[in-house]
């Protein structure tokens, strides 16, 4: 064995994990999951056993947190699909549209969605025995909001990536989970400390969450927070397509080659 050709390899791949999105993975996964489910750990550990249906809430915080996920993968993905096939200039080289790519990737997004949430209840009552629709109708309001909190959190990251390119692209993956800690997911609000809670405030993710467990605990419909959560996911969807819209516009002047 040489060892110096094993060093020549190890350097060969220590360049590589100096890039942005190697040292971000390091980092930041580590972090969120310690975050998270540290979070959701000490909470459960202080309700001992006092609040109702919590390994049902907990479950059906991570199967619909899926759809988050889902939405915004499939903007981001799909984007950075057309960077890695270096195919980004020959599609708006056609009379396609930014705002008809848009549509298209929503629709397509639906349906991933669709299929990914089906499969993850069945999971959940095939491993667990525990029907994530408990929820009844009022899952289907929720899901819609959820959707749209996926397609803000996607177009959002896909328009830092328009502009800055491949070297950002760790965002395809990261951006939903930056909002995950806020989001009330599995533990409810009052589990985060008060600089938390206010940022959790001004996300329509809380709202959902939030009213799932009031749905699960109380069997009431939670009006006014689903209203507050189509209310800012409306709001930042808008805004998140309006600024990928103008990004994208900055970098087609630049040239889309240099993205690719």
């Amino acid at each position: 064995m040489s060892m110096r050709r094993v060093w020549a390899v190890f350097l060969r791949y220590f360049y590589l994990f100096a890039k942005l999105d190697h040292i971000a993975d390091l980092f930041y996964w580590p972090a969120l999951e310690i975050l998270l489910w540290g979070i959701t750990s000490v909470w459960i550990q202080q309700q001992q056993g006092t609040v109702p249906h919590i390994a049902l809430a907990v479950l059906t915080g991570l199967v619909f947190w899926q759809i988050v996920w889902r939405g915004n993968y499939e903007v981001t993905v799909n984007l950075l699909e057309e960077f890695w096939s270096r195919n980004l200039v020959n599609l708006f080289s056609t009379p396609l549209k930014i705002t008809e790519w848009m549509a298209s990737i929503m629709l397509i997004g639906l349906v991933k969605i669709t299929v990914s949430m089906l499969f993850g209840a069945l999971l959940v009552w095939l491993l667990y025995t525990l029907n994530v629709f408990a929820l009844g109708w009022a899952f289907l309001p929720f899901i819609a909001s959820l959707t749209l909190s996926g397609w803000f959190m996607g177009f959002f990251s896909a328009a830092i990536i328009v502009y800055f390119g491949k070297r950002v692209q760790m965002l395809a993956w990261m951006m939903a989970y930056i909002f995950a800690p806020f989001s009330a997911i599995y533990y409810p609000l009052e589990a985060l400390p008060n600089w938390a809670q206010l940022i959790a405030k001004a996300l329509p993710t809380t709202y959902i969450f939030e009213g799932m467990r009031k749905v699960l605990n109380q069997q009431v419909f939670p009006t006014s927070d689903f209203l507050i959560s189509v209310g800012l996911n409306l709001l930042f969807l808008f805004g998140s397509m309006a600024l990928f819209k103008a990004l994208f516009e900055k970098s087609r002047d630049k040239g889309l080659a240099r993205l690719e």
